[in-house]
């Protein structure tokens, strides 16, 4: 029996979605051991001039316990 975990996460990114997802995943296994997934809570940018600024998401990471 195994028994896992939910912890939530942010990042940001100036690139786009993707880069701030993969940001946030390397980042959490530094830490975290045994990462079987994580799902997208929230998307939203920040804009400045008029333009996209910063791509930020919201994740939650799902790990198993030892």
């Amino acid at each position: 029996m195994s028994v896992a975990r939910v912890t939530e996460i942010s990042s940001d990114s100036r690139k786009d979605f993707k880069t701030a997802i993969d940001n946030a995943i390397e980042k959490a296994n530094e830490t975290l051991d045994q990462i079987e997934g994580a799902w997208v809570k929230d998307m939203k940018v920040t804009v400045k001039d008029g333009k996209v600024d910063q791509y930020r998401v919201t994740l939650k990471v799902t790990f198993v316990l030892r």
